[in-house]
């Protein structure tokens, strides 16, 4: 299964910070490993400068952090997918717990992005995690069957079974682990990571195996290669270690 690094800069950069990072990765990533594919979710004014920098360069892609369900309209402030690609994504991110908690996305919003999001030409990587409270009283598993649910219940048929594959990816981030410092230990990894696959099989049958999960929260260079070593981590979503270039190249070499 391919592996993801995925950088999400945030509300981090201005333009020229973000060709400069971008222009550092691609110079350090210009001769990646097959099977490895690189992503960077930048805010909306720098995807085209990173998309820029990263012409030439097959692996790495650019990606916009959020779009709406809607080809066009009076939606203030809010950006469709035609724009996206238009900038140069070929990604997006759904469901993102800061979306979801600060901004008050519900499930229903999140599968309405994500679905609209594969019917109009971009990749998702749509984001699925529990607060510390659900998981201390025991909601793991209802907490992530009711994100998951929510998109895979509304999924067109056109998009269901292999007409997935390469074209979606889930990011586990445990609500409490991101920008916390705090890192869910191996066996909450692996736990988490075993109930996604499995509630991924009981919704898509056998494309679950082909979905790759990425793990997200608090990811840096000196836990980067252990958490890639356990079972069901696909890849790695970054938040604050991918803004400086040689942190995350450090990631994606470990």
């Amino acid at each position: 299964m391919q592996k993801i690094f995925a950088a999400n800069w945030k509300m981090y950069k201005t333009r020229a910070q973000a060709a400069q990072s971008a222009s550092d990765l691609a110079k350090g990533l210009g001769h990646m490993p097959a099977g490895q594919d690189v992503v960077v979710f930048a805010p909306f004014t720098s995807i085209s400068c990173v998309a820029d920098a990263f012409k030439g360069v097959a692996a790495l892609s650019a990606g916009g952090q959020n779009c709406y369900p809607a080809e066009e309209g009076a939606f203030t402030g809010e950006t469709s997918p035609a724009m996206l690609l238009d900038a140069g994504a070929s990604w997006v991110l759904t469901g993102h717990s800061e979306r979801r908690h600060i901004m008050g996305e519900d499930d229903v919003l999140v599968a309405r992005k994500t679905i609209f999001a594969l019917e109009h030409g971009l990749k998702v990587l749509f984001c699925i995690g529990e607060t510390l409270d659900e998981r201390e009283a025991g909601k793991l598993n209802a907490v992530l069957e009711r994100q998951l649910a929510a998109v895979f219940s509304a999924m067109p048929e056109g998009l269901r079974g292999a007409a997935l594959v390469g074209k979606l990816a889930i990011g586990y981030e445990p609500v409490w682990a991101i920008g916390t410092g705090k890192v869910a230990g191996p066996e909450e990894v692996l736990d988490a990571h075993a109930v996604t696959r499995a509630l991924l099989k009981k919704l898509v049958g056998e494309t679950a195996d082909k979905l790759p999960i990425l793990y997200g929260g608090s990811v840096k260079p000196n836990n980067a290669a252990g958490l890639m070593a356990l079972d069901n981590v696909d890849g790695l979503l970054v938040g604050g270690a991918s803004l400086e270039a040689q942190s995350f190249l450090q990631i994606i070499g470990a």
